[in-house]
């Protein structure tokens, strides 16, 4: 049984882009209100996150994309960086203790101090781009923790896996193309942000969605192409984008997964990853707003984390 590290904040519940917003603090309260009722809380270890650097940041993000983000970061108000990702006074805090966890918790994995690890954290990341903000997300967390393994940690290869219902056009932005990455990523398509089907370098594999898509896809697609990229990369480290609005409760989109599938699909991965990468994975929270949904699919994801 792989002990399994939670890296959060209380800074990350203070980020509020307003009541009607769909990413709310309340999405992390859900988590760990099911964390507690599942009896699961006292098999983890807790660990609060730092800030992330701005070297950190720089890993994936230009100087100038960081800098903007300080600089418009309001002391009162908010302020809108596009129509869906707005900014308090709270959230830089928030967005900097978000991509710290996601790097803590590389350096706790990698060490041996942990065999694995869920950022549950906010805002979210797999849509920051290079130089943009954009669906919910400032800093591309887990892209930072990828860059991290490598420049602080010298892996030479590491693979992003990511089954959010939206695809991660910032973890593409990021890693298509460049020397050492892979990412496989799942996504209902055609959707928001209506990217990822164009013709892709070799480090990407997209596999799109289409509405309606039941859980048996998705086990198919993840067995049939997914592990096998996997096999031919040879990753030393996994790294999870894990969105949970695919659920088939969940109004944000139109695909029908339940806590199973995303139990199936980690526990196939942690597999691989206890066979190629000494177990190592880190995972970082990205959609589901649903909120008893959300909180169930965290526990199936833990789950799968934990193995038997």
């Amino acid at each position: 049984m792989a002990t399994v590290g939670i890296f959060t904040s209380p800074a990350c519940s203070l980020h509020d882009m307003g009541d009607e917003h769909p990413e709310s603090p309340a999405r992390l309260d859900a988590i760990h209100d099911q964390l507690l009722s599942s009896g699961i809380e006292y098999i983890l270890r807790f660990f609060d996150a730092p800030q992330a650097t701005r070297a950190q940041l720089q890993l994936v993000h230009t100087p100038e994309y960081v800098e903007s983000i300080f600089a418009r970061a309001p002391r009162e108000g908010i302020e809108a960086l596009d129509e869906d990702t707005r900014m308090c006074p709270h959230t830089l805090n928030a967005a900097l203790h978000a991509a710290g966890a996601a790097v803590n918790a590389v350096d706790k994995v990698i060490v041996g101090e942990i065999g694995s690890a869920f950022c549950s954290v906010r805002p979210p990341g797999h849509h920051a781009e290079r130089d943009k903000a954009m669906g919910f997300c400032l800093f591309n967390n887990i892209a930072i923790a990828a860059a991290h393994a490598r420049a602080q940690h010298g892996l030479e290869r590491v693979a992003i896996l990511d089954f959010d219902v939206h695809h991660g056009n910032g973890t593409e932005d990021f890693v298509a193309g460049r020397e050492g990455y892979l990412l496989c990523s799942s996504f209902q398509s055609p959707y928001y942000p209506f990217t990822g089907t164009g013709e892709l370098p070799d480090n990407i594999l997209n596999t799109p969605l289409e509405a309606g898509t039941e859980g048996a896809v998705l086990r198919e697609l993840v067995a049939n192409q997914w592990l096998p990229a996997l096999e031919k990369f040879q990753p030393q480290m996994l790294f999870i984008s894990a969105g949970f609005d695919g659920h088939i409760e969940d109004t944000m989109a139109q695909l029908r997964f339940r806590e199973d599938d995303y139990r199936w699909v980690t526990e196939k991965l942690r597999e691989f990853a206890d066979a190629h990468c000494a177990g190592r994975i880190v995972s970082a929270l990205e959609g589901g707003y649903a909120l008893s949904a959300l909180g169930r699919s965290v526990v199936a994801h833990l789950k799968g984390l934990i193995g038997s």
